[in-house]
């Protein structure tokens, strides 16, 4: 049987209708409070749905590359890390330089006078000390021997190293590669001049000790060659004073060869050889902390190169950063190993041009390692900065989808209110349309 073979009034029948779409509504509103969302279908707004299904999905997108991000943070940091240990290990190297730099007495190349210079046969030493004597000697002239002597004093005494008054005195000083020459004296001039020529030289120093003998000592550890002559020119005195035959060095008690084969250093530095092997622990370290300083399979400080994307796109679209690790060992930073002799791979401890090479290179270390610090913490700063701006864009892509899907909570708590009430009015409503249709019962009774 058809339901429309029962017949209902016409105010019944609108009531029912309305009750029927009160219904409908109450649903909705229902569907709508249990999954907070306006727009749960394209059948309900397909313009919304999809447009709100896309800004999701770039928004999943972003928040699944933000663990590359964060993995390439935590790279930089590691490499940032390393560099900072390695650096404090470069400053302990630079400690050790400076400690075996301080103990070089035995390592200075000298020479000292075998006689006195200034003081003839039957004289005295008068008012004078055998130092000023001496310092006080003449270059030229007559030898001390031949000075004239008043009462057993010399009273004018000459080095005798050239009887030429138009000579010039020459001076040559050389110490490992550094070499240094004078042609300001004459005959004239006097020992003490001679001192104060060799100690600006800055290769060797030079005094005259209380005994009357002259002493030269090198600055640093290589051997020294000095030679002092004569000649009717500077060129001719720098010549004689070069060669071994030609010079006045006996005239100091010096020898000959003093300014050919050189002065070399008697002994080594026991501090300096103990040194060594601290040294070069601490270059061990530094090769195995920059091999340390990795995280998750990348390591900048071996020369990975990293790469975190910040966008989805590839191609000409993608948005990412290239991080090129460097090889950071001891040998690139220029620190080789110490030893007793000078090679491609180690430096001579005992050496003090050695010494102050190596000294310049850790400083030049220092340089390199605050540069590729500096470089990893750009980087850091632009990989933090797109983190941040990644999060916050994620955020507007949802909340761009929420404002397009999600139902007002408020507003549907007041509309279920209202359906209820709408609801309950139908009901009532209702039940006054059968009313008539009661009164009828009652006459068939």
């Amino acid at each position: 049987m058809s339901n429309y073979d029962v017949t209902l009034s016409a105010a019944t029948r609108q009531n029912l209708l309305s009750l029927q779409d009160t219904s409908a509504l109450t649903a909705i509103n229902q569907n709508r409070l249990s999954t907070g969302k306006k727009i749960n279908s394209a059948l309900d707004s397909p313009v919304n749905f999809f447009t709100a299904s896309a800004l999701n999905d770039r928004a999943s997108t972003l928040s699944s590359l933000m663990d590359g991000i964060s993995n390439g943070i935590q790279s930089i940091q590691a490499a940032s890390k390393g560099i900072d240990s390695i650096t404090s290990l470069v400053k302990q190297l630079q400690s050790t330089v400076t400690q075996a730099q301080s103990d070089a007495a035995t390592n200075r190349p000298t020479e000292t006078g075998s006689s006195y210079i200034a003081i003839a046969t039957g004289g005295s030493l008068g008012s004078k000390s055998a130092k000023d004597l001496t310092l006080d000697t003449k270059l030229g002239g007559a030898a001390a021997a031949d000075a004239s002597i008043s009462g057993g004093v010399i009273t004018d005494a000459n080095l005798g190293i050239s009887a030429t008054a138009t000579d010039t005195i020459g001076i040559s000083i050389t110490a490992g590669s550094k070499t240094f020459t004078s042609t300001s004296l004459t005959n004239a001039s006097t020992v003490r001049d001679v001192v104060n020529e060799i100690n600006k030289s800055g290769i060797a120093t030079a005094s005259v000790g209380d005994n009357g003998k002259l002493t030269v000592t090198g600055i640093g550890s290589d051997t020294l060659k000095i030679g002092i002559g004569s000649g009717a020119s500077a060129s001719a005195a720098t010549t004689n004073a070069l060669s071994g035959t030609a010079n006045s060095n006996t005239k100091f008690g010096f020898a000959l060869l003093d300014a050919t084969t050189g002065i070399t250093a008697t002994g080594n530095s026991t501090v300096r050889s103990n040194l060594i092997s601290q040294f070069n622990d601490l270059t061990t370290q530094i090769n195995q902390l920059a091999k340390d300083a990795g995280y998750n399979g990348t390591n900048l400080l071996n020369g990975d190169k990293l790469t975190i994307a910040f966008n989805e796109k590839s191609g000409a679209g993608a948005s990412k950063l290239d991080v090129q690790g460097s090889t950071l060992t001891a040998s690139n930073l220029g620190i080789t190993q110490a030893g007793t002799t000078t090679t491609a791979t180690t430096f001579n401890i005992q050496n003090d041009s050695d010494l102050s090479t190596m000294s310049d290179n850790l400083k030049s270390a220092l340089v390199s390692l605050k540069s590729l610090s500096s470089n990893l913490g750009s980087s850091l700063s632009t990989v933090q900065t797109r983190q941040d701006f990644t999060k916050n864009i994620t955020n507007v892509l949802t909340t761009g989808a929420d404002n397009l899907t999600n139902a007002d909570m408020n507003a549907e708590a007041a509309n279920s209110q209202a359906l209820s009430t709408r609801q309950s009015l139908g009901i009532s409503a209702l039940s006054l349309a059968n009313t008539a249709n009661q009164g009828i019962l009652q006459l068939l009774r």
